[in-house]
């Protein structure tokens, strides 16, 4: 039985078109954008008082997110072998398509980071640009992710509210850290 409100299956070509339009999944990642989303505003949160540079915190997103990611795929890959048959090499092509996300979602708080730095803010205040343009982020794709699933506006507020309000246990983080 399927639920009214599946889309109907995608063919390659609109998969293509897809990609295309959002190479990083930054707009379709549902899941791993979130989750990658709420890796890197934890790193920011507790890495922006202990390096010395933008470009550190930078480095430290970036690697972080992927070992997160790695863990993320490796665990996929294995589960879908395991549970479906897969063959690994499926299993795992399978995986970096459904998971790319995660890894996609370093990209924009990077960004944040360097062009506040770029404009001349400090380290702690490029920090704070960044986390606070993760919860922006957060906020974005729950309310987005409702929009997507049939939500009414109330319920879009609500998810909205949950992907913020992640955000914002991780800056009352930052701040009991620092």
């Amino acid at each position: 039985m399927t639920d009214d409100r599946d889309p109907p299956p995608t063919t390659d070509v609109q998969a293509r078109g897809r990609s295309r339009r959002d190479p990083l999944g930054l707009i379709s990642g549902g899941e791993g954008i979130l989750t990658g989303t709420v890796v890197c505003a934890a790193v920011i949160a507790y890495g922006a008082g202990h390096v010395q540079s933008t470009a550190e915190l930078c480095v430290a997103i970036f690697g972080t997110v992927l070992i997160y990611w790695l863990a993320h795929l490796h665990a996929r890959t294995l589960g879908s072998s395991v549970a479906h048959g897969h063959h690994p090499l499926v299993a795992l092509r399978s995986a970096v398509r459904e998971t790319w996300p995660i890894a996609g979602a370093s990209v924009l708080p990077i960004l944040v980071l360097l062009v506040a730095e770029i404009a001349g803010a400090s380290l702690r205040t490029a920090a704070w640009v960044a986390l606070i343009a993760t919860i922006a982020l957060l906020t974005g794709y729950s309310y987005l992710a409702g929009a997507r699933s049939g939500l009414g506006t109330w319920g879009r507020a609500a998810s909205a509210a949950v992907g913020a309000g992640i955000g914002i246990l991780v800056a009352l983080l930052k701040v009991a850290l620092h």
